[in-house]
């Protein structure tokens, strides 16, 4: 495994791609509504790359997923990640709509997601999505030099279980910078102690991926190859911000919005 560490002059333009990636994802989020078919929200990253000139990280030339048939991903309910956008499917109250995009610009990425609880009134779903905001509070807090991986997964574990919430162990968080998804693997999951030390110059994706039920921590693979759900159907939440490691703690370069 090869950690890139980014020099202050790379973190320097890695940050505009997150500002991008932060200002995208916001707008996005903004546009959820009843009638809004997931198409329409990826077209609103189409038309914010072209009006800047930069590109979609998931898109091709992202690397990571080249052929990944649209520019961000939008999960509704059950599915954790990686729903494809479609012009046929339409947001409807009550789902939970889960947006996750990146832009890549100067030769960087940014990466980062929300939820949005539509229409929703169930406060148990409602508690989910903001254990999972907590979840993702913990885990940046728990960051800095010389912080192992494993100290951050457990911040994470802790949080969601202590509310009787599953953590998706299938799908995990990752290193950020020159592609989407880089070393290291950061799972929101662990044991104190374990797995890499961080050091400055280090920029990981923390993504706490949280289902409703402990049984929904297993997952499946639909048959278009991409989008994961939970293997019992319950609900899912997901919120994600790019952090760098910096010499006395860490740098949330994807604000604002949905961070505690």
């Amino acid at each position: 495994m090869k950690v890139d560490i980014k020099t202050k002059a790379e973190l320097a333009q890695m940050r505009e791609a997150c500002r991008m990636s932060a200002e995208i994802r916001d707008i996005c989020a903004a546009a959820v509504a009843p009638g809004v078919t997931t198409g329409e929200i990826d077209d609103l990253v189409v038309e914010y790359c072209r009006k800047h000139n930069v590109g979609a990280s998931l898109y091709p030339g992202g690397r990571y997923a080249p052929d990944f048939p649209g520019h961000l991903c939008v999960s509704l309910n059950d599915e954790v990640i990686h729903g494809i956008p479609d012009r046929n499917r339409v947001i409807m109250p009550g789902d939970l709509v889960k947006t996750d995009v990146g832009i890549r610009k100067n030769g960087f990425n940014g990466d980062t997601s929300r939820t949005v609880a539509l229409g929703v009134t169930d406060p148990e779903v409602l508690r989910l999505v903001d254990v999972t905001k907590a979840c993702l509070k913990a885990g940046i807090a728990a960051c800095g030099p010389g912080v192992h991986l494993g100290d951050v997964g457990y911040a994470i574990q802790k949080v969601a279980e202590d509310a009787g919430f599953g953590v998706v162990r299938d799908w995990i968080g990752h290193g950020v910078g020159r592609t989407v998804h880089e070393d290291p693997e950061v799972p929101n999951y662990g044991k104190p102690g374990t797995k890499l030390v961080l050091k400055p110059g280090m920029t990981i994706a923390i993504e706490p991926m949280i289902s409703m039920t402990k049984g929904g921590e297993k997952t499946d693979v639909l048959g278009n190859g991409w989008t994961v759900v939970t293997q019992d159907g319950s609900l899912s939440a997901h919120f994600e911000h790019t952090v760098a490691i910096t010499d006395d703690g860490c740098e949330i370069l994807t604000l604002p919005a949905d961070y505690p």
